[in-house]
């Protein structure tokens, strides 16, 4: 199993959204680094959605329940999909400003790469997120 991080601003697709449906692909990414990491996306895989935008935080669990599949409004071919299922409400929201604030975090895409909406997260931070989120699953 890998980890992962994406982002959606809230007024696109909120987490509130993506509580109400069933599961739901992941659409409208176009940066290529990010494509990739959902191509390595496998299901099971477990993913962090953060809200950017103003609210800039961490605010839910997912779960990767169908792999990278092509995109149909991609007329070229180039670009996936993957679904993604709501599994839990984080219990502390964590913010962008948060995470800067801890060394051992100082690593992640999400504080080097500001603009990259699909990111991995290593097992030692997926571990500190999860804690300061209060995830239980």
């Amino acid at each position: 199993m890998a980890y992962w991080l994406v982002k959606s601003e809230p007024e696109d697709w909120s987490w509130q959204d993506q509580c109400g449906v069933e599961s739901e692909p992941w659409t409208g990414v176009r940066n290529h680094q990010a494509q990739n990491n959902m191509r390595k996306m496998t299901v099971g895989d477990e993913v962090l959605f953060y809200h950017s935008g103003k609210a800039r935080e961490i605010v839910g669990l997912c779960e990767v329940v169908k792999g990278p599949y092509p995109d149909p409004d991609d007329e070229k071919g180039k670009f996936c999909l993957v679904d993604l299922k709501a599994k839990e409400a984080v219990k502390t929201p964590v913010t962008l400003a948060e995470i800067k604030a801890l060394p051992e975090l100082s690593h992640l895409a999400l504080v080097r790469q500001a603009r990259l909406s699909v990111m991995p997260i290593d097992k030692g931070a997926w571990q500190i997120l999860k804690g300061l989120t209060g995830l239980t699953t």
